[in-house]
């Protein structure tokens, strides 16, 4: 069980939670922005390194792989409020929101006891009258780099019913949320190639969704208070699909590069159904593996997939 204490040090994921929660008791009658959207900028304190420490023992990885820097996947921990931000320009409600993937590009480690340089803003909207699908980009750098790390949230919004578009239907420019994503028409589910490979094998505790809240400050209850789960259409509480997306980057860092932290250049995946926990899943991957490849979150190979996706190593040429 996590401490309690390491919530104390979420002030800004709290505060971007207050604002949705508040927002959402408003209607809105903001206008979309022109996109992409300005970039929303702040200069952070350094994370604790005992945050960290805990943070990555949480998701399966070692500490001492990272001494003297920051795990790139810990990102939304720091990124959220100013991402919540952005989001909020496009005019749907936040607490409705829908977390469907995530892209890290990594190119210059974070050190760690480091003020943190951030910047975000929105990148995209699609309004189909089914749902609206959001894009926000966050940039990360210290002084040894302006752009060490750049993340891409992929979110989207249900709305109504087709039909039934609000005064942001349309395309503009061209934390797993309420309901369960289901696939884009004409994508079939997804499915743990019959092929893959287990690399890696961990039970998540009933508790796990609570003690990354912790972490993170990601406190939307559906991943910690059951009851709010199942009213949500859920079996019971979900793992935040970050938490997710954080034990596969370690289970390749640990079992496909042998613990090298610097080996993964880019990964980027879909979060593809809940995961509802307790559970016990794997870490799958395919591909040629060394160059990059493709990994999964599943039951097994040749069943559903929580998560699909893909890695990129720095021997890969842009």
């Amino acid at each position: 069980m996590i401490p309690t204490r390491y919530l104390l040090s979420q002030g800004s994921a709290l505060r971007a939670v207050g604002r949705a929660a508040v927002g959402s008791l408003v209607r809105s009658t903001q206008r979309p922005v022109s996109l992409p959207g300005p970039w929303i900028e702040a200069e952070l304190p350094p994370r604790s390194d005992d945050l960290v420490r805990a943070y990555l023992r949480h998701v399966g990885g070692d500490p001492s792989l990272y001494r003297g820097r920051v795990p790139p996947h810990f990102v939304p921990q720091w990124g959220f409020e100013l991402v919540g931000r952005a989001l909020a320009q496009s005019g749907y409600p936040l607490t409705r929101i829908i977390n469907a993937g995530f892209r890290l590009e990594n190119h210059e480690p974070l050190a760690s006891g480091e003020t943190l340089f951030v910047k975000a803003r929105l990148e995209s909207v699609e309004d189909d009258g089914r749902r609206a699908k959001l894009v926000a980009r966050a940039i990360t750098g210290t002084r040894y780099g302006s752009e060490a790390l750049v993340a891409e949230w992929r979110t989207y919004v249900p709305l109504a019913s087709a039909g039934k578009r609000g005064s942001n239907s349309g395309s503009v420019n061209g934390k797993n949320g309420a309901k369960t994503p289901s696939p884009p028409q004409g994508r079939p589910p997804a499915v743990v190639p019959a092929s893959a490979r287990e690399i890696a094998y961990f039970r998540l505790k009933k508790n796990a969704g609570l003690d990354f809240a912790k972490l993170t400050g990601d406190i939307n209850p559906i991943h910690w208070v059951p009851a709010l789960a199942r009213a949500a259409g859920f079996r019971s509480c979900i793992l935040h699909g970050f938490s997710t997306f954080a034990r596969a980057y370690e289970a390749v860092v640990r079992n496909v590069f042998s613990g090298n932290v610097d080996a993964i250049r880019t990964m980027e995946a879909r979060f593809t159904r809940p995961l509802v926990l307790p559970a016990a899943v794997g870490v799958y991957v395919g591909g040629s593996v060394l160059d990059g490849g493709d990994v999964y979150v599943g039951d097994a190979p040749g069943a559903g997939a929580y998560l699909e996706g893909q890695f990129e190593t720095h021997a890969v040429e842009e």
